[in-house]
This record gives C-alpha cells, structure tokens and sequence, in this order.
C-alpha cells in the first residue's frame, strides 16, 4: 500500500473515531455542555488535559523552534512545562473547589461584580482567539502536505471537523475525543522519535539518544550538530543568541500565562471531586512528560538530518520529502548562483515567505517570484514543518509518515475544540445569561452556546488563513495575554482577602491593553524594531510578564485606596483555602 492511502487511511479511521465519539457522548444539558456533568475519572481527565495542553505548538512547532534556534528555543520548553506545574499544584485544585464552570464566573463571584465577570469574558475572547489562530495554522500545515490541498483550504476542512465534534457534543464530547486524540497524539510522536533514535545513535530511547554518540562519527548529537552549523555558517546550536533578561521574561510570561489559560483551567472544573482534580493534574503531568522530555531530541535529530542531507544537493537530485513538501508551500529554492545546487546557510533567502507562480523554475522547481534577499542561502524550510517532515528526512516507512500525520491533526483538533468550548460557553453563560439575557431557558442557553461555538469556528479559521507568525510564536503572544490579565486575578482571588473588586478590573484592564498594545505595535506597526527598540530588550513574545508586574501593581495600588471586600467574600476565601478533608463533602 502506498504512503499516501496509508495516510488517507489513517486520517480517516482517527477522523471516524473522533466524530464517533461526539454522537456517542452528546451533550443534553448545560451541566454536560460546559463541565462534562462533573464526571470525569482522574486518568481520563489526565489525558484529556495532556490533549487540550498539548497543542500544535507542542507537538508540530516546539520541537521546530528548538531544531532552528538551539538554545533559544528552550524557553518555550522550560515555560510551558513549569507552567502546567504551576497551575496543576497550586491554582486548579482551589479553583475545582470554588465549583463554578468557568473562569469569568469565578472572577464574577470572587470580585462580586458582573463588571468584572464581563472584562474576564472580554480577556477570555482575546486570550483564545489568538491561541486558536495557532491551532488553526497547524492543522492547515498538516492537511496541505498530507491531503495535498493548500493551506487555506487545509484551516477549511479543519473548521467542519472542529465545529462538528465541539458544537454536537461539548465538554462532555470534547474530553471523551480528546482522550482518544491524546492516545493518537503520543503513539504518533514517539514511535518516529524511537525509530529515528535508533537510526542515528543506536539508542532505541529518545531520551537517551539525545546525550549518545552519533554512529560512526565518534560525537555526541550536540557535538554533532555544533560541527554541521557552524560549517554551514550558522551559529552554535548550544549557544543563544537572546538577552539573559528576554530569556527570563519569554519563560516567565510562558509560565504564568500557563496558569491562566481559561481552556486549561476548565479542565479541572469536570472532575467529581477535588481529590480527583488533583489526581487528575498528576496524571497529566505525567502524560505531558512522555512528549516533553522527547521534544528535545526530536529537535536535534530533525536538525542532524537536515543538514547531512540538503545542504549542496543539486536539486534535482533532491529527496523526495523536498518535492512533497515544496508542493504545499512550506519548503522553496531559488537558484541564486545558477549551479543547480541547494544552498543553505543562514539569513532569510527571500524578501519574507516564498509567494510561488504557476510557473516552473529552469530545474523543474516551483517559481518563486518575491525579490531576493542578499542573503547567500537559497534554500527556506517553515520552521512548523520539522517534526512532520522527520520521517520522511529520515526515510521511515509509509505508515510512519501516516501516523505522524493523524498526530499531527489529533494534537491541533484537540486544543482548538478546547479553545473553541471556552469562547461558547464564556459568551453564552457569562455574558448573556449572567448579564444581558437572565431569563432564558436552560434549552436557549445550551443553542445560544452551540451558535457561539460555531460563529468562533468561523473567527478561528479566518485566523489560521491570516497568521500573525508561525505556530509557536502565536501562541507565545497568547500566553502573553493570559499572564497580563488572568493570572494576578487568579492568584489574588485565591490568596488575598485585601484584593477588591476595583482593584482587580483596574489590573486586567491595564495588564491586557499594554500587553497587546505591545504585541501590536512591535510586530505589526514597527515588525522590523528589534532589541535595541524594545523596552528592556524584552521582546513582544516576553512582554506579558512586563503586563503581569503592571496588573499587580495597579490592582494593589486601586485596592489600598477602595473598599474592602465584603465579609462574606472574606469568608469565601478562606473557605476555598482551607482544606476540610477532599471528598465531595467539600465541593459547592
């Protein structure tokens, strides 16, 4: 069978499952649609919650980001992992306790105002929808190599599939398919890590491989890799280019953006009981470990075979991977010095992404008519395509490829069908029914939920037509925006009986506008500033700690000169922070 009915089949049969899933776990009821009726069992829970947090950018882009920039690219590693910590152990398990069904809801009561529930609903939507766009993008990438169709019309059919099963079914469809996703997304990503692990260094652990000799050649992988980089005039891959102060800010906004991504939090929120929340939060920790720990190794394996295998290569003897990917748009070469040869090296071989014509090149190569740069490269590889190109770099059989490819899709569905249930149930639940429209059934509650979720589809998908940046870097924006806004509301509404409600809108409110303003300016007003123009040298991606340190300050700073909380609300929180035992005893 060839690889690409392998990949017709094996998209199809995840495909089949996943809607299969939906119909068998439709949701009846609100309870249903927004917290899967509080039912979910703790090792469920943990693959749904290493499903909904392992994204396409952990799964299709961070590995991508580490194989381009080394070093740099840890921040996204160190953040994200430390993050998850951060939330599952110290904020879930009181939140889970408060026992509402989402986080706007929690701000709402906590800060006893519908105000401040509506400016949480209104970080919610920018939190999301800039995640989402990431999402989207990813799935776009994938269908556009593995279904051979453009990236636009990729984001399209991933809009049909994510409206079915998110719309139909709810949370409680969503965590039933994303455990089946998580399954697929893990055996897709470690099965090509151990193949290529052993092919390379003879070490059938990822893991292991990465810190083993190549074989052969006497150097460890990062020895290795140092040697081929620097040869082809590219920088160390163990060493950074980035300010140890840009370093700190991009890991620390990852971190604490982590711990108030709405899509995660509400995880916690379907579990019986708080034990079972803190249960749960262990499994997935361990869940999301399995790919973590192995992203790293992926990275350097992905970036070893690149450059042993394209650098100098006339094209038309080029691999075969070059040609698939190339049809999608993701890879190009421009014949700078007319030998026919691929050359690679560093700097940015066009002026931006390649834009093609439906021409051929004079070596049967796709036309790229965007203006050259001065750089001497002329090879330009999409940082995004890494971890999907590595068994094809690699020459892994065709079910390998097919597998990577229901990977891939499982990992970009299962966080944007999250994404997508957190903006549905913020507008339906803490907008209209809390606020505009009181009196409305549970029936027209459950509807008003299902056409947000499908006009959000639509959003997202336009956004994953229209990037911002690659996969990563989109989501790093919006792990931004969580720090600025979520995060100080979170932690002081859990541990700070002083914080007020005047004191926590002014904080969202000034955390969120600088933070996006930010992001705005430096990379869509002024994209071509750089370190010497930021403030601090901290870039856009590390920007939302600067936002998180305003939120704080301005919430403080509001709360010392207003109103104390009420009693009762004084009361609540002392309730939410002192354990009284862990059964369902506890929970409101």
């Amino acid at each position: 069978m060839d690889t690409q009915t392998l990949i017709y089949l094996f998209v199809g049969a995840t495909f089949a499952l996943y809607i299969g899933i939906a119909i068998w776990t439709r949701a009846g009821s609100t309870s249903e649609y927004y917290v899967a009726s509080k039912g979910v069992h703790p090792v469920l829970n943990g693959m749904a919650t290493g499903a909904d947090w392992m994204s396409a950018a952990s799964f299709i882009s961070m590995a991508g980001i580490i194989s381009f920039t080394g070093f740099d690219g840890s921040v996204y590693l160190m953040g994200w992992t430390g993050g998850y910590v951060l939330l599952a152990m110290c904020l879930a398990p009181y939140l889970r306790k408060f026992g509402k069904f989402t986080v706007p809801e929690f701000i709402g009561e906590r800060y006893y105002s519908q105000t401040a529930r509506v400016v949480a609903v209104i970080c919610v939507i920018f939190i999301s929808f800039t995640y989402v766009a990431g999402q989207m993008r990813g799935v776009g990438i994938v269908f556009s190599r593995y279904l051979e169709v453009d990236i636009n019309t990729g984001v399209i059919i991933g809009m049909c599939i994510v409206f079915f099963y998110s719309v139909l079914g709810g949370m409680k469809g969503i965590t039933y398919t994303q455990v089946a996703q998580y399954c697929v997304m893990i055996f897709a990503y470690m099965v090509p890590a151990i193949y290529i692990s052993m092919l390379i260094t003879g070490n059938p652990i990822p893991q292991l491989g990465f810190g083993s000799e190549v074989t052969g050649t006497g150097q460890s992988v990062l020895e290795r890799l140092n040697g081929l980089g620097t040869e082809l005039g590219f920088g160390v891959y163990t060493d950074g280019s980035k300010s140890t102060i840009d370093v700190f800010f991009i890991t620390m906004a990852l971190m604490v953006g982590t711990a108030g991504l709405p899509h995660v939090i509400v995880r916690f929120f379907t579990t019986p009981t708080v034990r079972a929340a803190r249960q749960s939060a262990g499994y997935a920790l361990l869940f999301i470990a399995i790919l973590y720990t192995t992203a790293p190794a992926v990275a350097a394996f992905a970036r070893t075979n690149l450059l042993t295998t394209i650098p100098g290569v006339e094209y038309s003897n080029a691999p075969q991977w070059v040609k698939n990917w190339e049809k999608s748009g993701l890879i190009a070469w421009l014949d700078k010095n007319g030998d026919g040869k691929i050359q690679y090296g560093p700097g940015a071989p066009f002026a931006g992404a390649p834009t093609f014509s439906a021409e051929t090149g004079a070596h049967g190569e796709r036309q790229v008519t965007n203006a050259p740069t001065d750089a001497a490269t002329e090879f330009y590889v999409d940082r995004d395509i890494m971890v999907l190109a590595n068994p094809e770099i690699a020459n892994l059989p065709g079910w390998v490829i097919a597998l990577i490819a229901a990977g891939g899709l499982a990992a970009a569905l299962s966080t944007a069908a999250g994404l997508l249930l957190v903006i549905s149930t913020s507008i339906s639940h803490d907008l209209l029914k809390s606020n505009i429209m009181p009196s409305i059934s549970e029936k027209q509650e459950l509807l008003a939920a299902r056409i947000a979720a499908g006009v959000a589809v639509v959003v997202a998908g336009l956004f994953g037509i229209y990037p911002p940046a690659f996969v990563a870097q989109v989501v790093a924006f919006a792990f931004g925006l969580a720090a600025a806004s979520f995060f100080p509301a979170i932690v002081m509404g859990i541990f700070s009986k002083k914080m007020n409600k005047e004191g926590a809108i002014a904080g969202m409110v000034v955390g969120l506008a600088f933070t996006f303003s930010y992001i705005v300016y430096y990379k869509f007003i002024n994209p071509t500033a750089g370190a010497a123009d930021w403030w601090f040298g901290i870039s856009p991606e590390g920007i939302g700690t600067l936002g998180m340190i305003f939120n704080f300050v301005v919430a403080v700073a509001v709360a010392s000169v207003t109103s104390a909380p009420p009693e009762r609300i004084q009361h609540l929180i002392e309730d939410i922070r002192i354990p009284r035992g862990a059964g369902a005893a506890i929970d409101h």
